[in-house]
């Protein structure tokens, strides 16, 4: 390893192409590749053969481990060339064989992945991905393009999202699940297809929610998923008794973004197909 101005480190075997933006402190290990539009923010670390093309940022102090392929074109066959994006931020760790692609003209030309996020060994973020902060993806998770996913969201392994799908905050998808319907915060969902199992109630455990915040979260969940009435009825009933609940209220801004968008929901569900709004 060589250390240069700004302290760079940068293995002698490594391919750094002309217009590269190294960040101060970034240590490049060897047969690492990383093409002329990338931009490495400070202290970035990459272990070794890893690869950074296109228009891709990587927020400072991010670990990349070897062989991570990241903002090679998108896996859309529409696609043309357009000059779109990845965006990574900071204090992410991205693991073995990770690969994630840059948008595409119809998702806003924008791939982007928050803070302080995790991704195990061979996870696939596809083009148009909006990824919140402190996400966790296990190994062999696969987001399909346009997939959005709220902030301290967890997928199991080997876990797989449809496109368009959104995922709410602090919701958890169990390990070999397909998930094919949008599922709201705070939610827990499993199976292949998926469906709705109740609320992550370990992840609000370990994240410090209140017993009040938790009780009002179940009592809402009963009363959304309950057989009386259209689910759109039901919303309105849970926004207006929850009023107050700042956690409830987030599942309700939730369903009413979506619109008529399908909804990950109970096994025992009346709705056919998962509920809608």
């Amino acid at each position: 390893m060589k250390t240069l101005s700004q302290g760079l480190i940068i293995h002698p075997t490594a391919i750094i192409e002309d217009g590269a933006r190294l960040g101060e402190g970034a240590s490049i290990g060897p047969y690492c590749h990383i093409g002329g539009d990338v931009e490495l923010g400070a202290e970035v670390q990459l272990a070794s053969h890893v690869v950074l093309a296109g228009r891709t940022s990587i927020g400072a102090r991010t670990r990349i481990y070897p062989f991570a392929s990241l903002g090679h074109p998108p896996q859309d066959l529409k696609y043309r060339g357009e000059p779109s994006t990845l965006a990574i931020g900071a204090d992410c760790l991205i693991r073995e064989g990770v690969t994630m692609n840059p948008g595409t003209t119809g998702g806003g030309m924008k791939t982007i992945v928050g803070d302080r996020c995790t991704f195990l060994a061979h996870a696939h973020v596809g083009h148009d991905c909006k990824v919140g902060s402190d996400v966790i993806l296990s190994n062999n998770v696969m987001l399909a393009g346009h997939v959005s996913i709220g902030d301290f969201v967890i997928l199991g392994g080997g876990a797989g999202v449809i496109q368009f799908t959104r995922i709410g905050a602090h919701a958890f998808v169990g390990g070999l699940s397909g998930l094919e319907s949008d599922l709201i915060p705070f939610g827990l969902a499993v199976g292949n297809r998926a469906h709705l199992a109740g609320l992550n109630l370990v992840g609000l455990k370990r994240r410090g929610f209140s017993r009040e915040a938790v009780k009002d979260l179940r009592r809402a969940y009963r009363l959304l998923f309950a057989p009386e009435g259209t689910f759109s009825e039901r919303i309105a009933d849970v926004a207006e008794e929850f009023a107050t609940s700042r956690e409830v209220q987030a599942i309700i801004d939730f369903l009413r973004e979506g619109r008529d968008r399908a909804i990950c929901a109970p096994a025992s569900s009346h709705d056919e197909g998962g509920a809608q709004a």
